[in-house]
């Protein structure tokens, strides 16, 4: 595979040739090589592909019409008002899952961590769906399942039970959430957590929407459970939206924590000014990713599947205006993401840094317009080629047939 006549990261014309499904070499732009039968770029920027490492295909509506928001503030309001209607969605979960994940993969996302909401009303059945949705597109995208109860661990009987037997048949990362607000029992929550994280060898994911001094004290107890039990590298903080409003002395302890243990930490770029500040997670070496959350579902009518639409999203709500910023927030919605999902791969070392497409890097790769790749963030253009590992998948914001 050669794909011709792009720019990477916005570099001078160059032809990156594929094998194995890696990138083997990039080389200028060679007027007189035979072309036949590359991919050609046109002159469009070349990218890593995104990673979407916080999204909820299990409750998606894309693709449906528009619903009158029916959702009340608050966490356990928005999970019954949830409960109360996702059966009468007009497709299945599995319908909605799988079309959902391939408008995200036809628009650049080729690496996704979906939470499956898993409680004493669903059961398995979305976890399910899910799964579906992940073997539909086996072949255009890496995706892993959290199993995920949404409605806390401990609040209704039966739970901790399902969460294993999810486990044990594909989900490959365990949810929690909310361990004092929600549970109201933030000890036995771990307990419970960090017991089936061992048992069965996997990641831990925490949603955490605990405000102030409360998050400080959950995410506190997550540190010491992560030192405890050799868990370093295993953990990751989705949401943790007030963390870094209580004081500059906490914020830094947080920092330095989070890079010590590699916690890494999810956003769904929220708007608001409290959470952690990306440039210096960055610069302490905590892996950050940038996901769409819930997308036109019972929480909320946001969302679009387009990871392009959301790293604008993340370099606005941080008041990004410098082209190397806004930049950042690119390496952080690709392979920002990705370093999550793959432990092995490097933590982004500074906000200058633009990895992805080196010789070795799995070819996951997306060519977009754009004068520089701000342009491609301010402008999000819809002439994208999606690559993965190698292979053209979508073309035009379509998804390619086998």
């Amino acid at each position: 595979m050669l794909i011709t006549n792009v720019r990477p990261w916005g570099g001078p014309l160059a032809e990156i040739a594929v094998e194995d499904g890696r990138i083997a070499a990039i080389t200028p732009l060679k007027s007189e090589v035979d072309t036949a039968g590359a991919v050609d770029g046109r002159g469009r920027l070349a990218l890593p592909a995104f990673s979407d490492v916080h999204c909820h295909l299990d409750s998606t509506r894309i693709g449906l019409p528009f619903r009158p928001h029916t959702g009340s503030p608050g966490i356990w309001p928005m999970v019954m008002n949830d409960r109360e209607n996702w059966r009468d969605a007009e497709w299945t979960v599995a319908e909605r899952a799988t079309h959902t994940l391939g408008r995200m993969i036809a628009q650049g996302t080729t690496r996704v961590r979906s939470y499956a909401q898993i409680d004493a009303d669903c059961g398995l059945e979305r976890f399910e769906g899910v799964l579906a949705a992940k073997e539909a597109h086996r072949d255009r995208c890496e995706v892993e399942v959290i199993a995920f109860p949404q409605a806390g661990l401990l609040r209704e009987p039966g739970v901790p039970e399902l969460v294993d037997e999810a486990l044990a048949s594909g989900a490959a990362v365990v949810g929690g959430i909310d361990p004092c607000t929600l549970d109201r029992d933030p000890v036995r929550h771990l307990d419970v957590l960090f017991g089936l994280a061992e048992k069965h060898q996997v990641p831990v994911d925490v949603h955490l929407h605990e405000p102030g001094e409360l998050g400080v004290f959950s995410v506190d107890l997550i540190l010491e459970r992560t030192r405890a039990l050799g868990m370093t590298g295993q953990v990751t903080l989705s949401h943790a939206y007030a963390l870094g409003g209580i004081s500059e002395s906490t914020t830094r302890r947080l920092v330095e924590e989070f890079a010590e243990l590699d916690v890494s930490m999810a956003t769904v770029a929220p708007a608001q000014n409290r959470s952690l500040p990306l440039t210096e997670l960055t610069a302490a070496g905590v892996r950050v990713g940038l996901g769409e959350d819930g997308q036109r579902d019972y929480w909320s009518p946001y969302g679009n599947a387009d990871m392009l639409d959301r790293t604008w999203q993340l370099a606005f709500t941080n008041r990004f205006r410098e082209d190397e910023l806004i930049e950042h927030c690119l390496a952080v919605a690709s392979r920002g993401g990705a370093s999550i999902l793959d432990r092995d791969l490097p933590r982004l070392a500074s906000v200058s840094d633009r990895p992805g497409l080196a010789v070795g890097d799995q070819a996951d790769i997306l060519l977009v317009d754009g004068d520089t790749p701000t342009a491609a963030v301010m402008d999000r253009g819809r002439d994208r080629t999606v690559l993965h590992n190698g292979r053209v998948v979508a073309e035009g914001c379509e998804l390619v047939s086998r």
